[in-house]
């Protein structure tokens, strides 16, 4: 499907979304986000999802010089048309992103500012560069950091590294990123776009099923108690008891070699 913002590729059994204003350095107008949830609602059996920028940036932020903010100013109320965009495009991605029944890689170079921090971080596994740099700068502009940052930083770095992120607006570079633990690993620019899509390759050609709930039994312990962890976990170990795949894992488990997953 054409889009405007993105470009979108079927790499085998992973989807390549690709960020593609790269002369804004995706800099991310809520149209754009409003097409990510649309690709991401038509996997069409991809089984894993890498989501990548165009040229030498991941996302610098969020794009406010759009039709919304404008028309917001014209009724002299600029906070409503963030607030639209917020709750309208970027918010309903993410949470979609965070709902989706496959693995999703991100691969960052450059910025990944803003919003675009919010997406790079959102993934289940956050590739960047050695150029690349994660970036929370609202402070700098009166304004408070959005699309989930808030929720996300605490929980990945700890309170007092995501209020140094959030309240002095500076850069977190990648090799700082891994030292804290935000990112899953740093390579070489030159190999980036290789080493992402190798990850997300071998991920699509895990147990799908399984992986989609582990990821939302990640998701959701953030927020569990004790208990209601483990009993999510024994719901979700039961329906991944009877996918195709568990016997196959069993199966190969028994006769000393690889499984071969389908994702059923």
């Amino acid at each position: 499907m054409a889009y405007e913002h993105i470009l979108t590729e079927r790499r085998g059994d992973v989807l390549v979304v690709t960020l593609n204003r790269p002369d804004r350095l995706n800099a991310a107008p809520p149209a754009m986000f409003g097409e990510i949830r649309d690709a991401l609602a038509n996997l069409d059996g991809a089984r894993a999802v890498l989501v990548t920028g165009a040229g030498r940036a991941f996302c610098s932020g969020a794009d406010v010089g759009g039709g919304a903010l404008t028309a917001a100013a014209q009724r002299l109320d600029p906070g409503a048309a963030t607030y639209d965009a917020l709750t309208g495009n970027y918010n309903p991605t993410l949470t979609a992103l965070a709902d989706l029944s496959v693995p999703v890689v991100t691969a960052v170079r450059g910025p990944a500012a803003g919003i675009g921090c919010s997406l790079a971080l959102a993934a289940d596994f956050c590739v960047a560069s050695d150029t690349a740099y994660f970036l929370q700068a609202f402070v700098n502009i009166g304004l408070v950091p959005d699309g989930g940052a808030s929720w996300m930083l605490t929980r990945l770095i700890g309170r007092p590294r995501a209020t140094e992120m959030m309240m002095l607006g500076e850069r977190v570079p990648a090799a700082k990123a891994l030292d804290w633990g935000m990112i899953h690993r740093m390579v070489d620019d030159d190999m980036l776009d290789h080493e992402a899509f190798a990850l997300a390759e071998r991920l699509a050609a895990g147990p799908t099923i399984a992986l989609g709930l582990m990821r939302r039994q990640l998701h959701a312990a953030l927020a569990d108690d004790y208990e209601g962890a483990m009993l999510r976990e024994a719901e979700n170990q039961r329906a991944a008891r009877g996918t195709a795949d568990s016997m196959e894992g069993g199966m190969a488990f028994l006769q000393k070699r690889k499984a071969a997953f389908k994702g059923v």
